[in-house]
């Protein structure tokens, strides 16, 4: 199960994240509670090990600042999250080696997700970073050929194992549900939601799996 944490804020949150076995961590550069500078996070990609899938966070940002600001930063991937559509997706796409493309529970643009061409397609609440629960049964929506499924949107260590069982993820995204407080994470919490999406993987997405983390470049 490929765990991204999101919101990350501090050099220390980036690297508590790290530790606790996260596969990406993820800063906001749109307006946010957790809207964080590209200048603060390049010194904070510095200190990660390159494994680590560092990914730059906006909402109907220009393609080209989009790119911009990830190489600025130092970041592998961007995160679109707004109505970004598909000629966008892929301007984003030819400048960041890594794209993830997030549409909102229920916006019927999910139907067309494969013509933005992301390397992952991320179902999220309508309200990103608020902790609430969207019906999971909206996933249902998303085509078939998504090989690469990132479910987010109020996800915490009571509900990531449910939502895992009932959806069947590759990957699960939170961000409030493991702060302390909006912008900073809480260790606890950290540790129990990257253990429980682990322990929740389906037997489809173990390890063995083509689809593991970090061969996007082998997948295309």
């Amino acid at each position: 199960m490929f765990v991204k944490i999101c919101g990350t804020t501090s050099e220390e949150d980036a690297l508590l994240a790290v530790a606790m076995g996260a596969d990406a961590v993820g800063f906001i550069f749109a307006p946010s509670p957790r809207q964080v500078a590209p200048n603060l996070v390049r010194d904070i990609v510095r200190r990660l090990p390159p494994e680590i899938l560092t990914v730059g966070v906006f909402r109907d940002e220009s393609p080209q600042r989009v790119v911009d600001i990830c190489n600025r930063a130092g970041l592998r991937a961007a995160q679109l999250h707004g109505r970004e559509t598909p000629a966008e997706s892929a301007t984003v796409h030819a400048g960041v080696p890594v794209l993830f493309k997030v549409f909102s529970a229920g916006d019927p643009g999910l139907a067309e997700a494969l013509d933005h061409g992301a390397d992952a397609v991320m179902v999220d609440a309508a309200d990103p970073g608020s902790g609430k629960v969207f019906d999971w049964s909206l996933t249902d929506g998303v085509p078939p050929g998504v090989r690469r499924l990132v479910l987010a949107g109020g996800l915490h260590p009571g509900n990531v194992a449910a939502a895992i069982a009932r959806v069947k993820p590759w990957g699960v995204d939170a961000t409030s549900g493991v702060e302390a407080s909006p912008g900073r994470k809480d260790p606890r919490a950290l540790r129990a939601f990257i253990s429980v999406a682990r322990g929740a993987a389906p037997e489809e997405h173990r390890p063995e799996d083509d689809l593991a983390p970090y061969d996007w470049q082998e997948d295309g």
